[in-house]
């Protein structure tokens, strides 16, 4: 017969536990102030008081090595002792926190090894998104629409500082949708959390003074655009296939209505719209790129430095297909489509070997667009032109120095409606 008498607490463990998650998110705040993440004010309090782990109680961390098929991973749960100081180093370490696995549901799901499959749904850098509701200005009773809404940590910011009644919170999927829901309501906040088409927004709580999409768009969905309010300001990253490059659009319609958007490239950004594919290296393609055998030409010029990063979102524009090795400790370009690839390092007389392999003229391209990029003016920020008959400009410069690219056109349908998330 079971025991009906309530559990035996120790109450120094309780304490203890509260103590050592205290540490952490105070630890974590530290480290963004420290960075340059984060400033003093509403998003530093906030953040500073959200219980990051009751918003996500649970969360996936993966045990396969990066290119190791299929993949695995263990849910964690933190009601369970053992699992509390891995999940505390998951939550407020800074990284991604991984929520979901094969769109599933979210809540009440047994903790244990998953197989194959693949994440679904996370919370972003606590980093990029400090640093993005820093950029929104979030304001006392503002009306905010939260695009994407993963866990929930955006949706919270935001009712901290600007009030529950302003705050919508839209997703896609329903299993997000009603976890974040129910844990934003064991907080105490109440914001308004709908299931939907993302690139739709939310017209029945329109206009909104802030918008904030958490995942990557090919193009801004004019929805977007129709549900600003005057004065307000959105925030979303702009994308192509490739991961490397990422652009932040911003957004802003003023006090009479008219609309002033630009594309700042940025070093960092959400991951894309869901349907979207992203580029990428294989094992098997960086494995030959490493063995080498290109042809290789010596230059007493470098290569455009990281730092140009308005360059290289024109190159991503401009010559698409191309993804950028990261974790290679020198330049390491492919082009995945056509198996072309490019690599430079320093040489021994001071200068610089590049070593290229396949159809493609990738050093070509990346000459060609730093010409255009430096004719320009070296921008790092683009004008953004977003007209209400669908089409959308990216541009630089004037006259016969103007560098400038076209967005894609709306899939399937008008982006009024735009592409489910």
């Amino acid at each position: 017969m079971r025991d009906p008498s309530p559990p035996v607490t120790d109450p120094t463990a309780e304490t203890t536990a509260r103590d050592r998650v205290a540490a952490a998110r105070a630890a974590m705040v530290a480290r963004l102030e420290a960075s340059g993440d984060l400033s003093p004010g509403q998003v530093r309090d906030a953040l500073l008081t959200l219980p990051r782990e009751r918003l996500m109680p649970q969360a996936y961390v993966r045990r396969s090595a990066p290119d190791e098929t299929p993949p695995r991973w263990a849910l964690l749960e933190w009601a369970v002792a053992e699992n509390q100081e891995e999940l505390l180093g998951v939550l407020y370490g800074g990284d991604s926190v991984l929520i979901q696995h094969d769109d599933e549901s979210i809540l009440e799901q047994l903790p244990g090894p998953r197989s194959g499959g693949s994440i679904t749904s996370m919370s972003s850098t606590v980093a990029m998104t400090a640093g993005l509701l820093q950029l929104l200005d979030l304001r006392p009773g503002q009306r905010v629409l939260d695009v994407g809404t993963g866990a929930g940590v955006t949706a919270a910011v935001a009712c901290w500082v600007c009030g529950d009644a302003g705050v919508v919170t839209l997703d896609r999927d329903p299993h997000v949708s009603a976890a974040a829901g129910a844990r934003l309501s064991d907080l105490g906040h109440t914001p308004v959390v709908v299931t939907g088409d993302g690139a739709a927004g939310w017209s029945e709580q329109a206009p909104y003074d802030r918008v904030f999409v958490s995942y990557a768009v090919p193009r801004f969905p004019w929805a977007w655009v129709a549900q600003l309010a005057s004065g307000g300001l959105a925030l979303a990253n702009l994308s192509t296939t490739s991961p490397s490059w990422p652009g932040l659009a911003v957004v802003a319609k003023t006090p009479k209505g008219r609309v002033e958007a630009e594309l700042r490239a940025v070093e960092f950004g959400h991951r894309p719209v869901h349907g979207f594919d992203r580029i990428f290296l294989s094992a098997m393609f960086r494995d030959r790129i490493a063995a080498g055998g290109g042809l290789t030409t010596h230059s007493r010029t470098a290569p455009p430095s990281d730092r140009a990063r308005g360059m290289w979102l024109a190159l991503d524009h401009l010559h698409p297909g191309l993804v950028r090795n990261w974790a290679a400790d020198h330049l390491v370009i492919g082009a995945p489509a056509c198996g072309s690839w490019l690599t430079v390092r320093p040489d021994r007389s001071g200068g610089w070997a590049f070593t290229a392999a396949g159809p493609r003229g990738i050093r070509d391209e990346i000459q060609d667009t730093a010409a255009r990029w430096q004719a320009a003016g070296e921008p790092e920020t683009y004008r953004l032109h977003l007209a209400s008959d669908g089409t959308q400009q990216v541009s630089a410069g004037a006259g016969p120095n103007e560098l400038s690219w076209a967005l894609p056109a709306a899939n399937h349908r008008d982006d009024e409606t735009g592409d489910s998330r």
